[in-house]
């Protein structure tokens, strides 16, 4: 019996071990991706096929997962010259995972659903060490049934939860991250706080982690990669927790949901990004804060012993 095919277009930080773990669990991946020579590297690798468009690759699987940096470059795939709708057999289901906008996506879908494609959004969140390890917690918007039709798939690289209609897995995502951003910085004001004050800020995360304060980025990102001066978190750009961010606030005006603490939020992620550059990693914008305050985080001193 021949393996079912899955089509992947984007092959990325999280795309690769995307694909690695969906050929790992029995699927015969077929990729597509703009930089062609690394579509064929990584197919030689996994034992995969490439195409060289998304017209060509609808033709070649019954189902195709998009992982891509925005919705813009999502509707290129999908609607543009060579883009996926344009060979798409009726029939055929996407499953969008990037972190896009839960609105345009909508549209996708709408416009999608008129060829008898249909659509789920299913946006992961972990990054590229849960992407290797094929643990992602993965967002799911749309039809019901799409989902449990397309849950094989994305069992492969994590653990699916359905969370509503079309675009809901979106909105969780942009959320998700809308919480994690301002833990971050409020951490990152507390630690410059305490510094001031007279407070060594290693031993402050220590207190942090065994209080009521501790959230993700005082375990998981403070003394690794703050404290340290290293700033690389295993690459999620601060370009895109402001674009994520900036996702969670459309989904607040568009519900006319009042949400003043998280506007300062997402301003403050968008002057980082203006101000550090595409290439930041979204730890950097402690070196915003540290300019406000006038003076840097320092090591902790049991750390420079």
């Amino acid at each position: 019996m021949s393996k079912q095919t899955v089509g992947l277009i984007g092959i990325g930080m999280m795309g690769a071990p995307m694909a690695r773990n969906m050929a790992k669990a029995g699927f015969q991946v077929i990729l597509c991706d703009v930089d062609t020579a690394r579509a064929r590297e990584l197919a030689g690798e996994i034992g995969g096929e490439v195409a060289e468009t998304p017209a060509a690759l609808a033709g070649m699987t019954e189902t195709v997962v998009t992982m891509l940096p925005n919705s813009a470059i999502v509707e290129a795939v999908l609607f543009g010259e060579t883009g996926l709708a344009s060979a798409a057999p009726k029939g055929l289901t996407v499953v969008e995972m990037s972190s896009g906008d839960p609105n345009a996506t909508i549209g996708f879908g709408a416009k999608l659903a008129e060829q008898g494609v249909q659509l789920i959004d299913a946006p992961v969140s972990g990054g590229v060490p849960r992407a290797k390890a094929g643990t992602l917690t993965i967002m799911v918007g749309g039809d019901e049934a799409v989902f449990k039709a397309a849950n094989p798939v994305l069992s492969s690289m994590g653990t699916a939860t359905h969370v509503g209609i079309l675009g809901a897995g979106q909105a969780m995502k942009a959320l998700n991250n809308l919480v994690s951003a301002g833990g971050f910085l409020i951490g990152i004001e507390a630690l410059l706080i305490g510094q001031k004050f007279g407070l060594d800020a290693g031993v402050m995360v220590d207190i942090l982690n065994s209080s009521s304060g501790m959230n993700n980025s005082t375990k998981n990102k403070f003394k690794q990669y703050v404290l340290s001066r290293d700033f690389d978190a295993g690459g999620f750009a601060l370009s895109l927790m402001a674009k994520d961010v900036g996702i969670a606030m459309n989904v607040a005006h568009a519900t006319k949901t009042p949400a003043p603490f998280s506007a300062a939020c997402a301003d403050l992620w968008a002057a980082a990004n203006n101000m550090l550059g595409q290439g930041a990693d979204h730890t950097a914008i402690t070196r915003m804060c540290e300019t406000f305050a006038g003076f840097e985080l320092e090591q902790s001193k049991e750390a420079a012993q």
